[in-house]
Protein backbone atom coordinates (compact mmCIF):
# COMPACT_ATOMS: atom_id res chain seq x y z
CA UNK A 1 0.00 0.00 0.00
CA UNK A 2 1.37 3.40 -0.82
CA UNK A 3 2.03 5.73 2.28
CA UNK A 4 -0.62 8.21 2.80
CA UNK A 5 0.50 12.04 3.89
CA UNK A 6 -0.95 14.04 5.97
CA UNK A 7 0.75 17.46 5.19
CA UNK A 8 1.00 20.14 7.97
CA UNK A 9 1.02 23.47 5.65
CA UNK A 10 -0.19 24.51 2.06
CA UNK A 11 -0.78 27.74 0.68
CA UNK A 12 -3.49 26.65 -1.91
CA UNK A 13 -6.39 29.22 -0.59
CA UNK A 14 -4.47 32.23 -1.36
CA UNK A 15 -3.10 30.67 -4.77
CA UNK A 16 -6.81 30.08 -5.78
CA UNK A 17 -7.57 33.94 -4.19
CA UNK A 18 -4.81 35.78 -5.52
CA UNK A 19 -5.64 34.01 -9.14
CA UNK A 20 -9.23 35.49 -9.15
CA UNK A 21 -9.98 32.09 -10.88
CA UNK A 22 -13.27 29.45 -10.64
CA UNK A 23 -11.36 27.76 -7.62
CA UNK A 24 -13.87 24.75 -7.91
CA UNK A 25 -12.29 24.02 -11.82
CA UNK A 26 -8.87 25.35 -11.18
CA UNK A 27 -8.43 23.11 -7.91
CA UNK A 28 -10.01 20.18 -10.15
CA UNK A 29 -7.14 20.97 -12.85
CA UNK A 30 -3.50 20.93 -12.97
CA UNK A 31 -1.85 23.90 -11.58
CA UNK A 32 -0.24 24.68 -8.96
CA UNK A 33 1.35 22.07 -6.26
CA UNK A 34 -1.85 21.45 -4.56
CA UNK A 35 -5.20 19.90 -6.47
CA UNK A 36 -7.32 17.15 -6.64
CA UNK A 37 -5.55 14.73 -9.21
CA UNK A 38 -1.95 15.88 -7.75
CA UNK A 39 -2.92 14.82 -4.19
CA UNK A 40 -4.51 11.70 -5.01
CA UNK A 41 -1.01 10.75 -7.49
CA UNK A 42 0.98 11.58 -4.00
CA UNK A 43 -1.15 9.73 -1.60
CA UNK A 44 -1.84 13.36 0.45
CA UNK A 45 -5.20 12.72 2.17
CA UNK A 46 -4.83 15.56 4.22
CA UNK A 47 -3.36 18.75 5.49
CA UNK A 48 -3.75 22.59 7.13
CA UNK A 49 -4.70 25.13 3.94
CA UNK A 50 -3.37 27.94 5.20
CA UNK A 51 -5.59 31.58 5.00
CA UNK A 52 -2.73 33.85 4.37
CA UNK A 53 -3.28 38.17 3.87
CA UNK A 54 -0.80 38.82 1.31
CA UNK A 55 0.40 43.15 0.39
CA UNK A 56 -1.26 42.45 -3.13
CA UNK A 57 -4.09 40.07 -4.66
CA UNK A 58 -1.83 38.28 -7.18
CA UNK A 59 -0.03 34.46 -7.33
CA UNK A 60 3.71 34.10 -6.59
CA UNK A 61 5.61 33.22 -9.55
CA UNK A 62 7.95 30.41 -9.02
CA UNK A 63 9.20 30.55 -12.20
CA UNK A 64 11.03 33.54 -11.61
CA UNK A 65 12.00 33.44 -7.86
CA UNK A 66 14.78 35.55 -6.86
CA UNK A 67 16.31 34.17 -3.29
CA UNK A 68 17.11 37.93 -2.86
CA UNK A 69 13.67 39.16 -2.16
CA UNK A 70 13.98 37.33 1.63
CA UNK A 71 16.70 39.08 2.53
CA UNK A 72 15.29 42.42 2.94
CA UNK A 73 13.57 44.66 5.91
CA UNK A 74 10.47 42.93 7.67
CA UNK A 75 7.12 44.06 6.01
CA UNK A 76 4.89 46.47 7.94
CA UNK A 77 1.98 45.74 9.80
CA UNK A 78 -1.24 45.03 7.15
CA UNK A 79 -3.82 47.29 7.49
CA UNK A 80 -6.94 45.18 9.67
CA UNK A 81 -9.42 45.35 7.28
CA UNK A 82 -7.13 44.60 4.28
CA UNK A 83 -6.45 41.55 6.00
CA UNK A 84 -9.80 40.53 6.57
CA UNK A 85 -11.53 40.97 3.48
CA UNK A 86 -8.58 38.27 1.74
CA UNK A 87 -9.24 35.99 5.28
CA UNK A 88 -12.74 36.16 4.29
CA UNK A 89 -12.83 35.66 0.57
CA UNK A 90 -9.96 32.37 0.96
CA UNK A 91 -12.67 30.66 4.02
CA UNK A 92 -14.87 31.50 1.11
CA UNK A 93 -13.08 29.17 -1.13
CA UNK A 94 -12.64 26.64 1.23
CA UNK A 95 -16.42 26.40 1.64
CA UNK A 96 -16.75 26.12 -2.25
CA UNK A 97 -13.87 23.24 -2.32
CA UNK A 98 -15.77 21.43 0.45
CA UNK A 99 -19.70 22.17 -1.22
CA UNK A 100 -18.42 20.52 -4.60
CA UNK A 101 -16.88 17.55 -2.61
CA UNK A 102 -13.22 18.40 -3.15
CA UNK A 103 -12.14 18.75 0.36
CA UNK A 104 -14.40 18.13 3.74
CA UNK A 105 -13.28 20.95 6.14
CA UNK A 106 -12.91 18.88 9.69
CA UNK A 107 -12.94 20.27 12.57
CA UNK A 108 -13.28 16.83 15.26
CA UNK A 109 -11.18 13.55 15.73
CA UNK A 110 -14.00 11.42 14.69
CA UNK A 111 -14.41 13.28 11.01
CA UNK A 112 -10.94 13.52 10.71
CA UNK A 113 -10.10 10.15 10.75
CA UNK A 114 -12.99 8.78 8.75
CA UNK A 115 -11.96 11.46 5.63
CA UNK A 116 -8.48 10.40 6.05
CA UNK A 117 -8.81 6.88 5.07
CA UNK A 118 -11.55 8.41 2.30
CA UNK A 119 -12.51 10.72 0.23
CA UNK A 120 -12.08 14.10 -0.36
CA UNK A 121 -9.03 15.61 0.78
CA UNK A 122 -9.27 16.54 4.87
CA UNK A 123 -8.81 20.10 5.23
CA UNK A 124 -7.67 22.08 8.74
CA UNK A 125 -8.78 25.38 8.42
CA UNK A 126 -5.83 27.16 9.17
CA UNK A 127 -4.77 31.52 9.76
CA UNK A 128 -1.44 32.16 8.86
CA UNK A 129 -0.87 35.45 10.59
CA UNK A 130 -3.68 37.45 12.77
CA UNK A 131 -3.70 40.32 10.71
CA UNK A 132 -7.59 40.16 10.39
CA UNK A 133 -8.38 40.12 13.42
CA UNK A 134 -9.16 43.31 16.05
CA UNK A 135 -8.28 43.47 19.74
CA UNK A 136 -11.71 42.56 20.49
CA UNK A 137 -11.11 38.69 18.63
CA UNK A 138 -14.90 38.85 17.23
CA UNK A 139 -13.09 38.20 14.08
CA UNK A 140 -11.64 35.21 15.58
CA UNK A 141 -15.42 33.55 16.46
CA UNK A 142 -16.37 34.38 13.04
CA UNK A 143 -13.75 32.30 11.51
CA UNK A 144 -14.20 29.84 14.18
CA UNK A 145 -17.99 28.96 13.03
CA UNK A 146 -16.41 29.03 9.19
CA UNK A 147 -14.34 26.05 10.75
CA UNK A 148 -10.93 27.24 11.25
CA UNK A 149 -9.59 25.04 14.34
CA UNK A 150 -5.71 26.44 13.39
CA UNK A 151 -3.93 29.61 14.28
CA UNK A 152 -0.42 31.11 13.45
CA UNK A 153 -0.23 34.73 15.28
CA UNK A 154 2.04 36.02 12.78
CA UNK A 155 3.38 36.03 9.49
CA UNK A 156 6.87 37.53 8.97
CA UNK A 157 5.54 40.91 9.56
CA UNK A 158 4.20 42.64 13.05
CA UNK A 159 0.90 42.18 14.25
CA UNK A 160 -1.22 43.60 17.36
CA UNK A 161 -0.40 39.97 19.02
CA UNK A 162 2.64 39.69 18.24
CA UNK A 163 6.40 40.43 16.05
CA UNK A 164 7.07 37.87 13.10
CA UNK A 165 10.75 37.28 12.62
CA UNK A 166 12.55 38.59 9.07
CA UNK A 167 13.73 36.25 6.70
CA UNK A 168 17.42 35.99 7.31
CA UNK A 169 20.56 34.09 7.21
CA UNK A 170 23.23 32.85 10.02
CA UNK A 171 20.95 33.43 12.93
CA UNK A 172 17.77 32.20 14.79
CA UNK A 173 14.38 33.87 15.25
CA UNK A 174 15.46 35.90 18.81
CA UNK A 175 14.77 38.89 16.27
CA UNK A 176 12.18 41.14 18.77
CA UNK A 177 9.91 41.32 21.39
CA UNK A 178 7.66 38.67 22.78
CA UNK A 179 3.97 38.42 22.63
CA UNK A 180 1.73 41.65 23.62
CA UNK A 181 -0.77 41.91 26.41
CA UNK A 182 -3.54 40.73 23.13
CA UNK A 183 -1.52 37.78 21.86
CA UNK A 184 -1.58 36.42 25.29
CA UNK A 185 -5.34 36.89 25.35
CA UNK A 186 -5.08 35.69 21.53
CA UNK A 187 -3.67 32.32 22.46
CA UNK A 188 -5.90 31.95 25.96
CA UNK A 189 -9.09 32.49 23.97
CA UNK A 190 -7.24 29.65 21.32
CA UNK A 191 -6.82 27.31 24.17
CA UNK A 192 -10.66 27.88 25.14
CA UNK A 193 -12.20 27.05 21.82
CA UNK A 194 -9.74 24.51 20.67
CA UNK A 195 -8.04 26.19 18.25
CA UNK A 196 -4.52 24.25 17.72
CA UNK A 197 -1.80 27.44 18.21
CA UNK A 198 0.88 27.62 15.46
CA UNK A 199 4.78 29.52 16.31
CA UNK A 200 6.11 29.33 12.93
CA UNK A 201 7.27 32.85 11.87
CA UNK A 202 7.21 33.93 15.45
CA UNK A 203 9.85 35.45 17.63
CA UNK A 204 12.10 33.24 19.80
CA UNK A 205 10.35 35.58 23.21
CA UNK A 206 6.49 34.76 21.33
CA UNK A 207 7.22 31.36 20.90
CA UNK A 208 8.75 31.42 24.70
CA UNK A 209 5.48 33.04 26.21
CA UNK A 210 3.06 30.70 24.01
CA UNK A 211 4.88 27.88 25.56
CA UNK A 212 3.79 29.45 28.96
CA UNK A 213 0.24 29.32 28.33
CA UNK A 214 0.29 25.64 28.41
CA UNK A 215 -0.48 24.36 25.06
CA UNK A 216 1.29 21.97 22.98
CA UNK A 217 3.97 23.25 21.07
CA UNK A 218 3.62 23.33 17.53
CA UNK A 219 5.21 25.21 14.62
CA UNK A 220 3.42 23.49 11.22
CA UNK A 221 6.42 24.32 9.32
CA UNK A 222 9.79 25.19 10.75
CA UNK A 223 13.42 22.94 10.06
CA UNK A 224 16.22 22.98 12.28
CA UNK A 225 18.80 25.44 13.06
CA UNK A 226 21.44 23.29 13.71
CA UNK A 227 21.44 21.94 9.86
CA UNK A 228 21.01 25.75 8.29
CA UNK A 229 20.64 28.64 11.04
CA UNK A 230 17.54 31.29 9.67
CA UNK A 231 15.42 32.70 11.53
CA UNK A 232 12.51 30.75 10.69
CA UNK A 233 13.90 27.52 11.65
CA UNK A 234 14.01 26.05 15.45
CA UNK A 235 16.88 25.91 17.54
CA UNK A 236 17.30 22.29 19.38
CA UNK A 237 15.90 24.12 22.53
CA UNK A 238 13.05 24.92 20.62
CA UNK A 239 13.02 21.43 19.44
CA UNK A 240 13.15 19.51 22.49
CA UNK A 241 10.49 21.32 24.40
CA UNK A 242 8.47 20.73 21.00
CA UNK A 243 9.14 17.19 21.83
CA UNK A 244 8.63 17.59 25.90
CA UNK A 245 4.86 19.29 25.41
CA UNK A 246 3.45 16.77 22.73
CA UNK A 247 4.00 19.02 19.92
CA UNK A 248 4.53 18.93 16.51
CA UNK A 249 7.56 20.16 14.17
CA UNK A 250 6.69 20.11 10.60
CA UNK A 251 9.11 19.54 7.68
CA UNK A 252 9.12 22.74 5.55
CA UNK A 253 10.14 22.16 1.85
CA UNK A 254 10.96 25.89 1.01
CA UNK A 255 14.25 25.66 -0.38
CA UNK A 256 15.84 28.64 1.63
CA UNK A 257 15.17 26.72 5.09
CA UNK A 258 17.17 23.75 3.80
CA UNK A 259 20.58 25.01 2.75
CA UNK A 260 22.64 28.08 2.69
CA UNK A 261 23.27 27.71 -1.31
CA UNK A 262 19.84 28.15 -1.37
CA UNK A 263 20.25 31.82 -0.64
CA UNK A 264 21.85 32.40 -3.91
CA UNK A 265 19.97 30.04 -6.73
CA UNK A 266 16.90 29.11 -5.24
CA UNK A 267 17.30 25.55 -5.36
CA UNK A 268 18.37 22.90 -2.67
CA UNK A 269 18.40 18.70 -3.67
CA UNK A 270 15.96 16.51 -2.12
CA UNK A 271 18.47 15.02 0.63
CA UNK A 272 18.40 18.02 2.15
CA UNK A 273 14.84 17.15 3.42
CA UNK A 274 16.64 13.99 5.09
CA UNK A 275 19.26 16.18 7.10
CA UNK A 276 16.64 18.39 8.73
CA UNK A 277 14.15 15.29 9.36
CA UNK A 278 17.12 13.28 11.16
CA UNK A 279 18.12 15.93 13.12
CA UNK A 280 14.69 16.96 14.28
CA UNK A 281 13.57 13.40 15.09
CA UNK A 282 16.91 13.57 17.38
CA UNK A 283 15.98 16.52 19.02
CA UNK A 284 12.37 16.45 19.30
CA UNK A 285 11.76 12.51 19.30
CA UNK A 286 10.34 10.59 16.45
CA UNK A 287 6.80 11.26 17.95
CA UNK A 288 6.84 14.85 17.23
CA UNK A 289 8.30 15.28 13.79
CA UNK A 290 5.81 15.43 11.00
CA UNK A 291 5.59 17.21 7.57
CA UNK A 292 4.77 21.21 7.11
CA UNK A 293 5.44 21.11 3.01
CA UNK A 294 4.48 24.71 2.63
CA UNK A 295 3.30 23.97 -1.08
CA UNK A 296 2.11 27.01 -3.00
CA UNK A 297 4.09 29.33 -0.94
CA UNK A 298 7.88 28.29 -1.11
CA UNK A 299 10.03 26.58 -3.99
CA UNK A 300 10.86 23.10 -3.81
CA UNK A 301 13.47 20.88 -3.44
CA UNK A 302 14.88 19.53 -6.69
CA UNK A 303 12.40 16.76 -7.81
CA UNK A 304 10.04 17.89 -5.60
CA UNK A 305 7.71 19.78 -8.56
CA UNK A 306 4.20 19.27 -6.61
CA UNK A 307 2.09 17.19 -3.93
CA UNK A 308 2.18 14.55 -7.02
CA UNK A 309 5.79 13.97 -6.04
CA UNK A 310 5.57 13.27 -1.92
CA UNK A 311 6.46 9.56 -3.06
CA UNK A 312 10.01 11.03 -3.80
CA UNK A 313 10.21 12.10 -0.30
CA UNK A 314 9.03 8.72 1.20
CA UNK A 315 11.74 7.11 -1.23
CA UNK A 316 14.67 8.99 0.06
CA UNK A 317 13.70 8.28 3.64
CA UNK A 318 13.31 4.91 2.86
CA UNK A 319 17.12 5.07 1.29
CA UNK A 320 18.31 6.79 4.07
CA UNK A 321 16.97 3.77 6.66
CA UNK A 322 14.28 6.00 8.52
CA UNK A 323 12.08 2.57 8.59
CA UNK A 324 8.70 1.73 7.80
CA UNK A 325 7.27 2.99 11.42
CA UNK A 326 9.41 5.88 11.77
CA UNK A 327 8.07 7.14 8.12
CA UNK A 328 4.17 6.13 8.70
CA UNK A 329 5.10 8.54 12.02
CA UNK A 330 6.41 11.30 10.08
CA UNK A 331 4.01 11.28 7.00
CA UNK A 332 0.32 10.77 8.52
CA UNK A 333 0.47 9.18 11.94
CA UNK A 334 1.90 11.75 14.22
CA UNK A 335 0.01 14.39 12.61
CA UNK A 336 -3.13 12.42 13.16
CA UNK A 337 -2.53 11.65 17.00
CA UNK A 338 -1.84 14.92 17.78
CA UNK A 339 -4.87 16.74 16.47
CA UNK A 340 -7.14 13.79 17.62
CA UNK A 341 -5.39 14.34 21.57
CA UNK A 342 -6.18 18.11 20.77
CA UNK A 343 -9.91 17.89 19.71
CA UNK A 344 -10.50 15.34 22.74
CA UNK A 345 -9.07 17.43 25.35
CA UNK A 346 -11.08 21.16 24.01
CA UNK A 347 -11.37 22.34 27.33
Amino acid sequence: MDTLVFDGHNDVLSRLWGGMVDPVAEFAGTNGHVNVPNCAKGGMKAGFFAIYSPMNRAVFDFANFDPAIFDMPMPPMLDEGVALTSAIGQAAIARKLHDAGQIEIVTDAPSLARTFIADPIACILHLEGADCIGPDLLALDALYALGLRSLGIVWSRPTIFGDGVPFGLGRDGDTGPGLTDDGKRLVACCKELGIVVDTSHLTMKGFWDVAEAGVPLVATHSNACAVLNTTRNLTDDQLRLIGETGGIAGLNFGTIFLTVEAWKTGKAPLDACIKHLAHMVEIAGEDHVAIGSDFDGAPLPDGMNSAADLPKLVQAMTDAGFGQTLIAKITHENWLAHLGRHFDNKT
